[in-house]
C-alpha cells in the first residue's frame, strides 16, 4: 500500500498520485461512453443486409429452412465477393447462435446462411458464462438480433467428459474441470432419468441454457419480455444433420 496516494497499484512506486488515478479513471469512463454513443449511431443506419430484419417468428422459420436445404443436400451458391461490400458497413445478423466447439458443427453451413446471418459464439460444451452472455446482449441491444438458438449435439466430448468426471469423482488436467463445473447441473438433472444418459444431459444441457438467456438481466430477460427476441434450444443430429428444436 502506497502511503502517498493510499491506492494498492502497480503503479504507485512511480510516483502516481490519488488525482492521476481518478484522472486516468475518468478518462476511460468518457472513452467508454464516446463508444456507446459511436455504437447507437452505427445501429441507426440503414442495415446492411435488408432481408435480415425480420420478426423473431421469422427468423427462427428461416434458420430452419436453411437447415432443411443442408439435410437435403441443396444449399445455396453464396457469393461471398459479393457481399463483401454491404458488409463493411457493419453488420446485421439475423439469429445469435450459442455453439459447441466440436468440429463437427459448423452452425454457419448446418443452418446455410451467408456472412453477416449468424452472430455464433462456440464454445466446449455450448454452455452460458459472463463473456458470451455479453456477446449475445451485443448482438441483442446493438444488433438488433431477433433470435438466439443454443445448439447443443449429439456425442459431445465435453459433456461425455463431464458426466465420467463426475460419476467417478476424477479430475480432469490443465482448465478442463471449469468445463465439469459449467456443466455439473445439467449431468446432475438427467441423472435420475430414463434412457441414455448423453442424451439426456445434453437435453437438459440446452435447457437450462435457455433459460439462461430467457432470465439474463439487464438486456435479454427485458428483450425476451417485449417479444423483440426470442430464445429457443436445438439439438444437432450427427447422422443427417438435422436440428431438432427441443427447447
Amino acid at each position: 500500500m502506497c502511503e502517498r496516494c493510499a491506492f494498492q497499484t502497480l503503479n504507485c512506486s512511480r510516483g502516481t498520485t490519488r488525482r492521476s488515478v481518478l484522472a486516468l479513471g475518468a478518462g476511460l469512463a468518457g472513452l467508454f461512453a464516446s463508444r456507446l454513443t459511436a455504437l447507437a449511431k452505427e445501429s441507426k443506419n440503414p442495415p446492411p443486409k435488408p432481408e435480415n430484419v425480420l420478426t423473431p417468428e421469422q427468423a427462427l422459420a428461416r434458420l430452419m429452412k436453411g437447415n432443411e436445404r443442408y439435410v437435403h443436400g441443396v444449399t445455396k451458391r453464396h457469393d461471398f465477393i459479393a457481399e463483401r461490400e454491404s458488409l463493411t458497413t457493419g453488420q446485421n445478423p439475423y439469429a445469435g447462435i450459442l455453439s459447441c466447439a466440436d468440429s463437427r458443427i459448423a452452425p454457419e453451413y448446418a443452418f446455410d446462411s451467408a456472412r453477416g446471418d449468424l452472430f455464433v459464439v462456440r464454445v466446449a460444451g455450448n454452455f452460458l458464462n459472463a463473456n458470451n452472455l455479453a456477446s449475445f446482449e451485443y448482438a441483442v441491444d446493438v444488433l438488433k438480433t431477433p433470435l438466439l438458438m443454443v445448439l447443443g449435439h449429439e456425442s459431445c466430448g465435453a459433456i461425455q467428459a463431464a458426466i465420467t468426471s463426475l460419476r467417478d469423482k476424477t479430475s480432469l488436467p490443465g482448465h478442463l474441470p471449469s468445463l465439469v463445473s459449467a456443466l455439473a447441473p445439467a449431468v446432475t438433472a438427467a441423472t435420475p432419468l430414463p434412457g441414455d444418459m448423453l442424451e439426456n444431459a445434453t437435453r437438459e444441457n440446452v435447457r437450462q441454457n435457455v433459460a439462461a438467456l430467457k432470465g439474463a438481466s439487464p438486456i435479454l430477460d427485458a428483450a425476451v419480455a417485449a417479444k423483440r427476441v426470442h430464445v429457443v434450444g436445438g439439438i444437432y443430429r450427427l447422422k443427417t444433420g438435422q436440428i431438432e428444436i427441443v427447447a
